[in-house]
């Protein structure tokens, strides 16, 4: 097995789309082309997930109460609180931008495929990892940017109508129709589910694509002093040491048993580029989403690379 092929999937199609966009970086009148795409793109990927989310899981998950509102609470009350923590604390030390993208990063969703594998493989509880990842995706869609503009308190995180008509058409419509349509759809996608799969990453990579064309076009890295990669590396690092503890801490504090307790820390302290890439490119204008998203991206890396030895050593034990 080569190095390369060690790579998860999604890091390496993430990797060569922003590669794309630094030397071939889409601009003039092809953006407004280029968004069409990258929007219609985002709205397919929300019907699949209507088609592919069975309402009778939907149904379960809403049961296991104990579970779901700890880690609803954990992925949108505490993350978000530690987002706003380093956006604030971020005032003057991170370049403004970049402190938003924490913030940000921090009204997020979880991971729905890698939250639930490494659970498996961590001996959590796989259907409650399935379904509360799912849920919280779904509400992703009604509550990050709403929670994103009342913390960030207007300006580049202001969420107004156009904000909520996009937020509606091209995220919420789609996965409503998916719904509508699981019935006719739903054995065609489970037959093709590699080519779904596919689909799935090319949307994401395109709305990163289009995003960090924007702002290679406004010349981001001169927003970006090389003081300021450092405090994104260091934020990234106190954000990873927040989500994980913070979730494992949580789990015993409300008495789940090991199983669930592994399913919520990866469901808890992991974040979705799924959700992230396409709605940034909805919120904020290309040059302002490019820089926004440096955080989640830079999360998203690293929470895969440290999800293997902590399922790993969780397995052992």
């Amino acid at each position: 097995m080569t190095l390369l092929s060690r790579i998860d999937p999604m890091v390496r199609l993430l990797t060569l789309a922003i590669l794309l966009a630094v030397l071939v970086p889409v601009t003039g009148p092809a953006r407004g082309i280029a968004q069409f795409v990258a929007n219609a793109a985002v709205f397919l990927l929300f019907f699949l997930n209507g088609v592919r989310l069975p309402r009778h899981e939907v149904a379960a998950g809403l049961s296991n109460h104990r579970f779901l509102w700890p880690l609803t609470l954990w992925c949108f009350g505490g993350m978000a609180l530690a987002g706003l923590a380093l956006w604030q604390g971020g005032q003057g030390w991170m370049p403004p931008l970049i402190a938003l993208g924490f913030l940000y990063l921090g009204c997020l969703p979880s991971t729905v495929q890698s939250a639930t594998a490494y659970s498996s493989l961590a001996g959590g509880n796989v259907a409650s990892s399935v379904v509360a990842a799912a849920l919280l995706n779904l509400l992703g869609v009604f509550v990050t940017a709403p929670l994103f503009s009342l913390l960030g308190g207007g300006g580049e995180a202001g969420f107004h109508a156009d904000g909520l008509i996009k937020v509606v058409m091209i995220l919420l419509v789609p996965f409503m129709l998916g719904q509508v349509m699981q019935g006719r759809l739903s054995g065609w996608v489970k037959d093709n589910k590699q080519l779904t799969t596919w689909f799935d990453r090319g949307s994401i990579a395109i709305a990163v694509y289009v995003a960090f064309s924007g702002a290679v076009e406004q010349r981001f890295w001169n927003q970006v002093e090389p003081a300021g990669w450092v405090w994104l590396l260091g934020g990234v690092a106190i954000f990873l040491v927040v989500g994980h503890l913070g979730a494992w801490l949580l789990g015993a504090l409300v008495g789940l048993d090991r199983a669930n307790r592994v399913s919520l820390l990866f469901a808890g302290a992991q974040k979705s580029i799924a959700m992230g890439a396409p709605l940034a490119s909805v919120l904020f204008k290309p040059a302002v989403a490019g820089v926004v998203l440096l955080p989640i991206l830079l999360y998203h890396l690293a929470q895969l690379v440290l999800a293997a030895p902590i399922a790993n050593r969780l397995n052992r034990t």
